[in-house]
C-alpha cells in the first residue's frame, strides 16, 4: 500500500513521540530481528527503529532490507532513526487521512 503525502504528514506527527522498539546490533537485519518487527508491527502498525552503522549508505543499506523484509512503509528517517507504517489486515488500529 503507498501512503499519499497527507498519510505520510499525518504518520510523521503520530511517530514523533514515539521511541525506537527495536534497534539492529552489528548483525544487522536477521530472521530474527525481522520476526520481532513483525510482531511490533502486527501489534502496534507504526514503529520507530534505531538503525546501526557509521555510514549513511550502510544506514539505507539496512533500511532497505527492513522494509522489504516486513512488507512495511517508510514513514520517515533522520539518522539513526526510522519510523515505519504496516497496516494490520484484520484489526486496524490507526484512521488514516485520505
Amino acid at each position: 500500500m503507498a501512503l499519499t503525502p497527507s498519510q505520510v504528514r499525518y504518520l510523521r506527527g503520530m511517530a514523533h513521540p514515539l521511541k525506537p522498539v527495536l534497534q539492529l546490533g552489528g548483525r544487522g537485519v536477521t530472521p530474527a530481528l525481522l520476526r520481532e518487527l513483525d510482531t511490533a508491527l502486527d501489534h502496534h502498525e507504526l514503529v520507530k527503529v534505531r538503525l546501526a552503522g557509521v555510514d549513511r549508505s550502510a544506514r539505507a543499506e539496512q533500511l532497505d532490507a527492513l522494509l522489504a523484509g516486513s512488507g512495511a512503509d517508510l514513514v520517515q528517517r533522520i539518522g539513526h532513526i526510522a519510523s515505519v507504517f504496516r497496516r494490520n489486515a484484520e484489526a486496524p488500529k490507526l484512521a488514516l487521512p485520505r
